[in-house]
C-alpha cells in the first residue's frame, strides 16, 4: 500500500517550491545573533526577521505566556466556577473523545478536584451519541450526573439548541473550546473561545492557535490567579507546571500550529513528557516502546494514536482512566488494552484503505477526476477520516470517505491547498443532511442514494476552482544548499528550531547537480528502501530513500530533509530523500 502510494507520487513528481533567498537580511541577522546565515534563512522562511521576535522564538519561556483573562469571557467562567465552589455544587465536565478532549478533561479534573471542587467527567460515545455537545449525549450525561453546572470542553461552540434546552432544565453551561462559533453563538453562561471577537475587535491572535488542552491550562491559570486573590484553600501553593505533559500531548495530537503560545507550552511540555512520573504516560510510553527522548513526531505517531484508539471505535473513557491512573500497576493493563485497540483500529483502517484504493485505481482518470468520493455500507465511521488522509496522500485529490448504516452515511473529508472543502460543501447543501468543518477538513452526513450526485457536483466545483498544477503535491524547501553545508555542527544549530510541526515545519533543502559515488544499495524485506551515496563535488553524504520510486541516473537535483544517523557508535549527517529531478 505505502509502496504504491510513493510510486504514484514519484510518477506525478512533486512541485518544488524553494523559499526566496534573502542573503542580505540573512547575513545581517546571522551577524547580530551570532549564528549561521542558513539558520537565519530558515527563520526568515518561518516569518521571523527581527531580532526580538527571533530571540523569543528560539527561547520559548513560560513567563512570556499572556494573561489568561485576556481570553473572551474568561472572567465570567472563573466567577461561575468559584460560585460553584462556594456553594459546594457538583459539576460535570463534558469532554470529547479525541486526545485534545481527553487531555483537557484530565487536566481540569485534576486541578478542580485538588482545589476542592466536586467534579465528575463524561465523554460521549462516538457511535451512539455522535460528535460534540449532542442532545443525546447531554441527556445521558445528566442521567448519570444530575448537576446544575456543565463545563463543555473541546465542544459546544455551535450547540445552540442543546444549550438552550439545558437552560430550560436550569443547568448553567460554560463552554471552553477552540472550534468555529455559530452565528448566533450559543447562550452559555460563559463562552471561552479565542475565535470570537470581544468589544468589536478581531479575535486575539495570541490565542487563536490554542487547542482545548491549551485553553484548559489557561482556565486553570486564571482560576489560580483569582483563587489566590480570594484565599481559595490550596491555590497559593498549587503548581501547574507538572500538567504541561497533558498540554503537550493534546496540542501535538490536535495538529494546531506550534507557534506563539503553543510553542512555549509544547517546549515545556515535552520536557515534562520525557521526565514525567505520571503513571498513565509512563505505561503508555512502555507499551509504545518510545525512545528515551520524545519529540513531536514520537508523540504524534506513537502516543496519540493509542490514546485516540478507544474513542475512534467506541468511547474514550479508557484513555481518561489511563491518564488519571495513580499507579503504573493500575495503568499498564489500560495501556496494553489501548495498544490492542490501536492495532484493531489499524487493521480496520488498512482494510478500508485497501478497498478504497482498489476501487479508485480501477477507474481513476487523472485528467477528469479532481475529487475522490467513495462510500460503502458498514465502513467504520471512526476511521473514515484517516482513510481519507491515506487516499489523499496517494492520489493527491480532495477526498471524502463515507461509512455508516442503511439510512445515513457519515463521512469525513480532507482537502488540498487551493480547495476550500467547507465552502464546496455549502454549494452541495441540498444533497447533504448536515455538514461542517473548515477549508482543509470537514465532516458530513448524506443519504446513500445521493452519493453519486454529490460526487458529480463536487467534481464540477473542483474543476471550476482548481488549476492543473494544484493537483501536483507541493514540496516546500527552505533553501538550495551545497552538501558541504550539511555538517553535524550545522544540524545541531538547526535543532534550535524545534519543536517542529504545524506552522513550524521540519527543515527541507535541495542540492543541485549531484552524482552517485557508488552503486545504490537496496534494503528492507521487499528491497523497497534504497541507500545512495551522493556528491556535488564539494561534499559527499549518505542518503536514504524510504519506499523508493524510480532511482536517479546521471546528474540530478535532490530534495531532502537533513538528519543525524547514529550507527555502531558512529555519528554522521544523513540525507532523507524527498524527491529528485534531472539536473
Amino acid at each position: 500500500m505505502a509502496i504504491c502510494g510513493h510510486l504514484w507520487l514519484n510518477k506525478m513528481k512533486f512541485r518544488w517550491t524553494i523559499a526566496p533567498p534573502q542573503p542580505l537580511l540573512a547575513e545581517t541577522l546571522a551577524a547580530q545573533m551570532k549564528f549561521s546565515p542558513l539558520l537565519a534563512q530558515c527563520l526568515i522562511n518561518r516569518g521571523h526577521s527581527e531580532v526580538p521576535a527571533i530571540e523569543s522564538f528560539l527561547s520559548p519561556r513560560l513567563k512570556n505566556l499572556a494573561d489568561p483573562f485576556l481570553l473572551p469571557n474568561m472572567a465570567a467562567a472563573v466567577e461561575r466556577l468559584l460560585l460553584a465552589h462556594g456553594r459546594d455544587e457538583t459539576l460535570v465536565i463534558f469532554g470529547d473523545y479525541d486526545v485534545d478532549g481527553v487531555t483537557s478533561t484530565t487536566l481540569l479534573l485534576e486541578v478542580l478536584r485538588k482545589l476542592g471542587w466536586r467534579v465528575d467527567a463524561y465523554l460521549p460515545h462516538r457511535m451512539d451519541e455522535g460528535y460534540g455537545l449532542s442532545r443525546d449525549g447531554v441527556e445521558n450525561c445528566l442521567k448519570k450526573f444530575p448537576v446544575k453546572l456543565l463545563l463543555a470542553v473541546d465542544c459546544g461552540s455551535t450547540a445552540v439548541e442543546t444549550i438552550a434546552w439545558l437552560r430550560e432544565q436550569d443547568v448553567d453551561v460554560i463552554v471552553l473550546d477552540h472550534h468555529q462559533v455559530s452565528h448566533p453563538p450559543p447562550a452559555a453562561v460563559a463562552l471561552v473561545n479565542p475565535q470570537i471577537s470581544t468589544l468589536n475587535q478581531q479575535p486575539s491572535t495570541a490565542f487563536t492557535e490554542l487547542c482545548s488542552a491549551g485553553l484548559a491550562f489557561k482556565l486553570a491559570h486564571a482560576l489560580l490567579k483569582r483563587g489566590r486573590e480570594a484565599g481559595l484553600p490550596g491555590a497559593a501553593e498549587f503548581d501547574l507546571k507538572p500538567l504541561l505533559d497533558l498540554v503537550a500531548l493534546g496540542t501535538i495530537a490536535d495538529l494546531v500550529p506550534l507557534t506563539g503560545e503553543n510553542r512555549i507550552l509544547v517546549t515545556a511540555g515535552l520536557e515534562n513528557l520525557n521526565t514525567t512520573k505520571r503513571p498513565g504516560i509512563v505505561a503508555l510510553k512502555q507499551v509504545a516502546q518510545s525512545p528515551a527522548k520524545l519529540g513531536t513526531h514520537d508523540v504524534g505517531f506513537q502516543l496519540a494514536p493509542r490514546l485516540n484508539a478507544s474513542g475512534r471505535l467506541e468511547t474514550a473513557e479508557e484513555s481518561l482512566h489511563l491518564l488519571l491512573a495513580e499507579t503504573v500497576d493500575a495503568a499498564l493493563p489500560l495501556a496494553q488494552n489501548l495498544d490492542a485497540r490501536n492495532r484493531e483500529r489499524q487493521k480496520i483502517e488498512r482494510g478500508i484503505t485497501d478497498e478504497v484504493t482498489g476501487v479508485v485505481r480501477a477507474k481513476f482518470d487523472a485528467e477528469e477526476d479532481f475529487v475522490i468520493v467513495e462510500g460503502r455500507l458498514l465502513w467504520h465511521i471512526g476511521v473514515v477520516g484517516i482513510v481519507a488522509s491515506r487516499v489523499l496522500q496517494e492520489f493527491y485529490r480532495p477526498t471524502i470517505i463515507f461509512g455508516g448504516d442503511a439510512e445515513w452515511w457519515r463521512g469525513s473529508g480532507r482537502s488540498v491547498v487551493g480547495f476550500d472543502l467547507a465552502a464546496a460543501l455549502r454549494e452541495c447543501n441540498d444533497l447533504l443532511v448536515r455538514h461542517g468543518g473548515h477549508a482543509m477538513a470537514a465532516g458530513l452526513t448524506i443519504a446513500p442514494d445521493k452519493v453519486d450526485m454529490f460526487r458529480a457536483r463536487l467534481n464540477d466545483i473542483a474543476r471550476r476552482t482548481l488549476k492543473r498544477e494544484d493537483l501536483q503535491p507541493p514540496l516546500r524547501l527552505d533553501a538550495e544548499v551545497g552538501l558541504n553545508e550539511i555538517t553535524l555542527e550545522s544540524l545541531a544549530e538547526l535543532e534550535q528550531l524545534k519543536p517542529m510541526g504545524q506552522g513550524n515545519p521540519a527543515v527541507q533543502f535541495c542540492a543541485r547537480n549531484l552524482t552517485q559515488t557508488k552503486p545504490p544499495l537496496r534494503m528492507g524485506a521487499n528491497k523497497q528502501h534504497v541507500k545512495l551515496w551522493v556528491t556535488d563535488g564539494g561534499g559527499t553524504h549518505e542518503a536514504v530513500w524510504w519506499n523508493a520510486g524510480a532511482l536517479p541516473d546521471g546528474r540530478f537535483d535532490l530534495a531532502f530533509a537533513p538528519g543525524v544517523n547514529e550507527f555502531n557508535g558512529q555519528t554522521a549527517a544523513q540525507l532523507k530523500v524527498l524527491d529528485w529531478q534531472a539536473a
